[in-house]
């Protein structure tokens, strides 16, 4: 065969040789797993923590507290309320009991006099713990003791680490139970696929051992970009995706070959020309896509990047070089043993059965199919132009969580104890530290704060450094938090210390998750820029065409607008959250919908690209346009449809996961690939290919007449 593309050409020599080496190809692929796993028993993982995650104002405010060495240590609190009524006597008699065991505990530096709330319905009991001691263990220890001396009261501990283990134990879970749950229902998707087991065996197997290499190699890879908590659940999302979709694509064609009656070596040879072909150009673009992330910068979003890249271009890696081996080492027994009743289902849905419905009305008449999906799918974007952005919070947190549970409870009883400003003042001298006192009373007067204690000043060792806490009575993810930082930072601060010749900055949690949400606001459009911009380049260069280009370009802009818009719906307005057991947040957390456009248009390409390759191939052995399209959309629709149904099926696990972030990454991803692989590939692609018509491949050959063949045309028969 002709090679007519560098990328095709890579794939054939790659195939070629694995075909005439198998076993060394394949066990090259088990040593390459096999290290990489040992790697990860051998090479600690750093994980991203501290000043990985500074950013903004907030991030310059947190590292003049840090050099200064007035960052505060880890602290935890028990909160003591009752079902009704709380029995005071009781509840100090159980706080005094706390107070005693935990200032005898190792690790507590001091433990606070206990703090009723204003409606005295609850006592709380701060301990802050020793600087650098983050096991909470044995406090929980006596927590629970107390707690089990006390029944008639409700005990609960919560803090920074007793929340972060407790979140980190539900990902954990939650992690496991995807793992679990993914690779059976994948399994029996692929049988569906391929109605035989040995078949249907082969892309969970490279999907699973490309994960597992990935996982070893982000130990390593974690010393150069510290690895975020979220980076697990982010490479089996991604790679039990591309790994299954890249093998089914090749083992598809390869059995398509066979069929014909070519040789199973000419069969591979063919697969790794035109489906290889499409493995690496989609492949390139999901890297591509992923890259974007790298624009953005922070410890999330670096690590997403990373670990998507790394998983994509083992999966990659694999279907070009150990399927081939695989596939002439097993040669037809890959079809064995047959499922009767599934064997003769695929046979029926590769033959295109199904799609032929939905083609022909779209290839009769695509102006008006065209017009009638742009506006479904449009009207399903729309929703995104609300969308609300905000870090995740206590809301976003499962409230199966013990000590969620304590921390809401908390924010409710002592307003205090929830989202907090602090302006951090260096240099200046005793006019900078006076001023602070003004900045105070200016910022109660606004009614937006409250007092943070009886001293919320605190002053380094060395005098230069000053940092003024203050507290807002609302909660976490209320708007009024955001209005009252802009007041603090426009209305208050400057006229107080811009003559003092002072640094000054505000920091906080709350300056934290409005200076991420700023920050993602002003590099979204770069890096939707950014991603268009770049899968554009790369589709016209695979396909030789302007056209396709800019039409992959504004599908795909509509499949990140629908996905955008779903998310918009379910979580910030609440559609669907019984279903999905959660309560809406009313919002959408701020990375989600960076983290989503650079997988979907990605990952979209999957099925894009093959469809593409398959018109181009009809096209470029003379077929008339509208032929070619309804014929190569056609051919390939049994292949997208388990392809989408493999990806739809992994996102949708990821959305009965506990942790929200999971729950809008699995609505989004999956909705939107669904909608992206009926309505905007099946129907819109199709007819806006019939519409262009000759215009879409330029300088590709015409039939002999050089016109489009008519519907009753005997050529409609090789459909």
């Amino acid at each position: 065969m002709a090679v007519h593309n560098p990328l095709a050409g890579l794939s054939l020599k790659a195939a070629r040789w694995s075909a005439t080496h198998p076993w060394r190809a394949i066990l090259a692929w088990v040593g390459f797993v096999a290290v990489s796993v040992g790697l990860a028993m051998a090479v600690p993982t750093v994980n991203a923590d501290g000043e990985d995650y500074y950013m903004g104002e907030w991030g310059r405010a947190t590292q003049m507290i840090e050099d200064a060495g007035l960052d505060n240590p880890d602290s935890e609190v028990v909160l003591i309320t009752a079902d009704g009524d709380l029995d005071q006597a009781k509840a100090e008699a159980a706080a005094a009991e706390l107070t005693e065991r935990m200032r005898a505990t190792d690790g507590v530096d001091a433990v606070a006099e206990p703090q009723w709330s204003q409606d005295r319905s609850a006592l709380l009991v701060s301990v802050q713990l020793a600087r650098d001691q983050e096991d909470v263990t044995d406090l929980q220890a006596v927590t629970e003791d107390v707690a089990a001396d006390h029944t008639d009261l409700q005990i609960g501990q919560a803090g920074d680490n007793s929340v972060d283990d407790a979140i980190n134990d539900q990902v954990a879970d939650d992690l496991s139970s995807a793992e679990a749950t993914s690779v059976p229902i994948t399994l029996i998707l692929m049988l569906i696929a391929f109605g035989a087991l040995i078949a249907a065996g082969i892309p969970v197997l490279l999907a699973v051992t490309s994960v597992a290499a990935t996982m070893g190699l982000t130990a390593p890879l974690s010393h150069l970009i510290h690895a975020e908590d979220t980076v697990s659940s982010m490479i089996v999302l991604i790679g039990m995706a591309v790994g299954v979709d890249y093998s089914l694509f090749y083992l598809k064609r390869e059995r398509e070959e066979r069929a014909k009656g070519r040789t199973t070596l000419d069969a591979v040879e063919i697969a790794a020309e035109t489906s290889g072909h499409s493995i690496l150009v989609s492949g390139f673009a999901v890297i591509a896509s992923m890259s974007g992330l790298f624009v953005v910068g922070g410890a999330t979003f670096n690590s997403l990047a990373a670990g998507s890249i790394l998983v994509v271009a083992i999966a990659v890696l694999g279907s070009i070089t150990v399927l081939p081996a695989l596939l002439v080492k097993l040669g037809r027994w890959v079809d064995r043993p047959r499922v009767p009743l599934l064997w003769r289902m695929n046979r029926r849905i590769g033959a295109g059965g199904i799609s032929s419905r939905v083609l022909a009305p779209v290839v009769r008449r695509p102006a008006a199919a065209l017009v009638v999906s742009v506006l479904a799918v449009g009207a399903l974007a729309v929703p995104a132009l609300g969308m609300k952005l905000h870090s995740g919070s206590l809301e976003t947190l499962p409230t199966k969580i013990e000590e969620v549970q304590t921390l809401r409870a908390v924010a409710d009883k002592f307003p205090s104890e929830g989202p907090a400003a602090e302006v951090v003042v260096r240099g200046g001298g005793d006019d900078a530290r006076a001023a602070l006192d003004q900045v105070q009373e200016a910022a109660l007067e606004t009614g937006r704060f409250v007092s943070a204690g009886a001293d919320p000043i605190r002053t380094s060792k060395d005098g230069e450094t000053s940092v003024l806490t203050l507290a807002m009575p609302y909660d976490e993810a209320d708007d009024r938090v955001d209005r009252a930082l802009e007041t603090l930072r426009d209305d208050v601060l400057p006229p107080a210390l811009d003559d003092t010749g002072a640094t000054y900055a505000v920091g906080g949690g709350a300056a934290s998750s409005y200076d991420m949400v700023d920050h993602l606001n002003s590099y979204l459009p770069l890096v939707i820029g950014f991603i268009l911009l770049l899968t554009m380049v790369m589709m016209g260069f695979a396909f030789r065409s302007v056209p396709i280009a800019l039409v992959s370009t504004g599908l795909n802009l509509l499949s990140v607008g629908v996905a955008f818009g779903l998310i918009t719906l379910v979580f910030q307005h609440g559609w669907g959250a019984d279903l999905l057991d959660f309560s809406s947040p009313g919002f959408v957390i701020d990375w989600i919908p960076m983290f989503v456009l650079v997988v979907l248009v990605g990952l979209s390409m999957d099925y894009h690209v093959f469809v593409l390759g398959r018109v181009r191939e009809y096209v470029e052995a003379g077929m008339p346009t509208r032929l070619a399209v309804r014929k190569g959309v056609a051919d390939t629709a049994g292949v997208v449809t388990s392809a989408a149904a493999v990806m739809v099926s992994v996102f949708a696990i990821f959305a009965t996961l506990s942790m929200m972030e999971m729950k809008m990454m699995g609505v989004g991803l999956s909705a939107a690939i669904l909608i992206d692989a009926t309505v905007i590939r099946l129907v819109m692609l199709p007819a806006i290919l019939v519409l262009l018509g000759d215009r879409a491949w330029p300088g590709q050959p015409k039939d002999a007449r050089g016109e489009q063949v008519a519907e009753n045309d005997p050529g409609y028969a090789l459909v």
